[in-house]
């Protein structure tokens, strides 16, 4: 049996290869070009907050995100989760928790460690300390904390503004949200959101 000539095997390779060439191509274009850029055109078009990042104006200055979580130290602010993203946390570039496991004597020694720190900040605070107090999220960058991580450091906030703890309470209950579509998630409160609120109201 004779074996197929070159230029027959040559022809048939090109015949196959062609048109994997050229689905390449038309996937690389539609997919990878197309594609995306008619959905953000969609999404300019119909959710332009959304669509460029949710961004916190005041004026024509940015100061932040809803979707990315901000350092909060004074007493007169709540603080949000303690975040491992980046050198002085909440870095939207170098996102990720500690990825310490629960056995860990560091991650154990850590939470210890920001047990003790948040008593010593919330003297007045009653009821068991919210978890998200004393450990990171998973992105490092999470803005939300429950609402009981919220109420839990009002007698703080409230005593560091000269308020009563009512009238933050007020403000917290106003910025609590429940869960998406009535059942994905948690009720959650967002720090940044909610530190702005308390200084735009009289005295904030």
């Amino acid at each position: 049996m004779q074996s197929p000539a070159p230029q027959t095997t040559r022809e048939s390779t090109l015949s196959h290869l062609l048109p994997a060439v050229l689905f390449t191509i038309v996937s690389v274009i539609g997919l990878g070009i197309v594609y995306p850029v008619v959905i953000w055109l969609i999404g300019i078009a119909i959710f332009p907050y959304q669509a460029n990042g949710s961004l916190i104006k005041d004026g024509d200055k940015i100061v932040g995100s809803v979707l990315v979580g901000q350092t909060f130290k004074k007493p007169q602010y709540f603080h949000g989760h303690p975040s491992a993203a980046g050198k002085d946390g909440y870095d939207p570039t170098n996102t990720g928790g500690t990825n310490l496991g629960p056995t860990s004597k560091k991650l154990i020694d850590s939470v210890a460690a920001a047990v003790v720190a948040l008593k010593k900040d919330n003297p007045d605070a009653t009821g068991p300390i919210p978890s998200e107090l004393v450990t990171s999220s998973a992105s490092g960058i999470d803005p939300d904390i429950t609402p009981e991580g919220a109420y839990y450091q009002i007698p703080r906030v409230a005593k560091a503004r000269g308020v009563s703890p009512d009238a933050v309470r007020a403000i917290v209950d106003a910025h609590v949200r429940g869960r998406t579509f009535g059942i994905l998630g948690e009720p959650r409160v967002n720090v940044v959101e909610l530190n702005r609120a308390l200084d735009a109201t009289k005295g904030g």
